[in-house]
């Protein structure tokens, strides 16, 4: 029988096996939205980045840069981490080199271990769902949090994921959010408003971007891991 579990912040990875795993890493203010979204509309491959030297290195490469540090767009590089720069297809075709403050750490921390790293969105879940169904693997759902701190965003599409999946489990982490995204899932934006992260865009007068990366399923696609770039299936 499968399982999915929740690690709530990246400081506890050392206690979850993610060795045959499928993880699913989820930043859903910003950085897999906005990946998600990229990918979703032409951008040719994404390399996450945990340095904003290394990856400004690909500049000289041919590759765009994309740099984010505390909710803001790193001094010299082309872009930022707002998923709606991405969504108009201007960028189809270019490969993307992007570092932000919390979700490429994550990846980093996973992809050696994990038989399969994918990443997750409110954008995407039901592909995601479908996909998971279908593969016999055990799923962590990774939350990129905010510096090693919790963050209630990512927590809680680990709960809409598990429900969708209708999967047993023994993880508390999960079972709790589960619950409390029965609750506010009816209004994910209204439920929000008040998170630290939230707050933190809100001050930058990103509010369109907080209630573009809580839209559901806007997109059908699936974006893995695979050789240090991230692609869709």
């Amino acid at each position: 029988m499968r399982t999915i579990s929740t690690c709530l912040s990246p400081e506890l990875i050392h206690l979850h096996d993610t060795k045959g795993k499928i993880v699913v890493v989820v930043d859903i203010f910003r950085a897999s939205s906005t990946m998600v979204t990229a990918l979703s509309n032409g951008v040719s491959c994404i390399v996450p980045v945990e340095d904003l030297e290394q990856c400004r290195a690909y500049k000289n490469e041919g590759w765009k840069i994309a740099g984010e540090r505390n909710g803001q767009q790193a001094e010299g590089f082309d872009l930022g981490n707002s998923p709606l720069a991405y969504s108009d297809g201007q960028l189809a075709g270019e490969k993307i080199a992007m570092t932000t403050t919390n979700g490429t750490r994550a990846i980093s921390l996973v992809q050696n271990e994990a038989s399969e790293v994918l990443i997750g969105a409110f954008l995407n879940i039901n592909a995601l769902i479908n996909y998971l169904k279908e593969i016999q693997n055990d799923v962590l759902v990774f939350c990129a949090g905010w510096k090693g701190k919790f963050n209630i965003e990512d927590a809680l599409f680990a709960g809409a994921l598990s429900l969708g999946l209708g999967w047993e489990h023994d993880c508390d982490a999960t079972m709790a959010m589960e619950a409390v995204f029965q609750q506010a899932g009816r209004d994910l934006e209204f439920f929000l408003q008040k998170a630290s992260h939230a707050k933190r865009l809100q001050n930058y007068e990103l509010e369109k971007d907080i209630a573009f990366c809580l839209g559901l399923n806007q997109y059908d696609t699936i974006v893995f891991l695979e050789e240090g770039l991230l692609k869709i299936k």
